[in-house]
């Protein structure tokens, strides 16, 4: 398992399909900072406190560290879920009956 301080970016080693295989998190720049500010922004309305940007990265890191894999995972569970209903829905909207002749 890899943790960069400096940054969003984490390999954590989970098991998705191929064990040991690590799975990268990782956000873009942009939307790493919208992340940050949002989360500055709670910590003030809800505590009353200033937090540090650097505080904050290193929540936002442990978060995705923490919360990434499980998300990840149940967002898979769910997108397979849906695909297979989607995939089973098939035979009742699109079934033609084929002649016994």
């Amino acid at each position: 398992m890899q943790y960069n301080k400096g940054g969003i970016g984490l390999e954590i080693d989970t098991f998705i399909k191929n064990p040991g295989r690590p799975m990268k998190i990782d956000l873009s720049e942009d939307r790493k900072q919208d992340v940050l500010k949002i989360l500055q922004e709670f910590y003030t309305e809800e505590f009353d406190e200033e937090l540090s940007s650097h505080r904050a990265r290193r929540i936002l890191d442990f978060f995705i560290k923490s919360l990434g894999p499980p998300l990840y995972n149940q967002a898979i569970a769910d997108a397979r879920a849906f695909m297979s209903q989607k995939l089973d829905d098939l035979d009742a909207e699109f079934y033609q009956p084929e002649d016994k002749e």
